[in-house]
């Protein structure tokens, strides 16, 4: 267990042992779906293949990608409604506000279900290999494995000082769980960005001037998961089209 749920799911996956290039394919290519065909029923369906793919064959538990999907729901429906609303003359809403909305909440939604479905059965120590592997640059993915680094950094220093305050009584009222959170903030950006600081003087110590190189698990290409990918798009796309 890693601590992170989206984590903790993409490695106890059916799919963990599928080629991360696969994966990449499949949900690259239902991200392409879910902004470039219409909304109604291109984006319906691609929100729709994600997460039964995810729930189904790849065995993510409902309860986690129902969590995951939470955030960018929110931010949806914020952009959803400053999409919509319109100052100039007034407030009001915009022409076509319910069309807009519908166009820009089915597109975002399906995206993200798309990203998830790759989140949710990928872990980042085979997402990063791969990204290597189809020319990212290096700075992109170092900067992306040491966010990811760094999350667990922030989440080890969060526990410990949450069950410190826990101890003494931090939380047992209402202005003392207030005075307790801001401490909580201020303690654990203080304390992460040190261990971060430190980390880093220590590689730099050891003369790690570059990127860890470390071997990646091979995994296998499946033609008949390509194949199927591949079909199922197209099956996206004419369904969509043809509607």
């Amino acid at each position: 267990m890693t601590g992170l749920a989206i984590d903790d799911a993409a490695w106890a996956s059916a799919w963990r042992l599928r080629s991360p290039a696969d994966k990449l394919l499949l949900c690259g290519g239902l991200v392409v779906c879910a902004l470039a065909l219409p909304a109604w029923p291109g984006s319906v369906l691609v929100g729709l293949a994600a997460v039964t793919l995810a729930l189904g064959p790849a065995r993510v538990p409902a309860r986690t990608f129902g969590r995951a999907v939470r955030v960018p729901l929110l931010f949806i429906t914020v952009g959803a409604l400053t999409a919509v609303v319109q100052v100039g003359g007034g407030l009001g809403w915009a022409p076509d506000a319910a069309a807009q909305a519908g166009q820009l909440v089915g597109h975002a939604v399906a995206g993200s279900a798309a990203v998830l479905l790759l989140a949710t059965t990928t872990p980042m120590s085979d997402l990063l290999p791969a990204l290597h592997r189809l020319r990212v640059p290096d700075a992109v993915i170092e900067v992306a494995s040491v966010t990811y680094r760094m999350l667990f950094v922030l989440l080890t220093s969060l526990s410990t000082i949450r069950e410190a305050q826990t101890a003494r009584m931090g939380h047992a009222g209402v202005r003392a769980s207030y005075r307790s959170a801001g401490m909580l903030a201020a303690a654990v950006l203080t304390r992460s960005f040190d261990r971060a600081r430190r980390l880093q003087d220590g590689l730099a110590g050891r003369g790690m001037e570059v990127g860890l190189r470390v071997l990646p698990e091979v995994l296998p290409s499946s033609r008949r998961f390509v194949a199927a990918t591949l079909a199922g798009l197209a099956a996206l796309v004419t369904v969509s089209v043809l509607a």
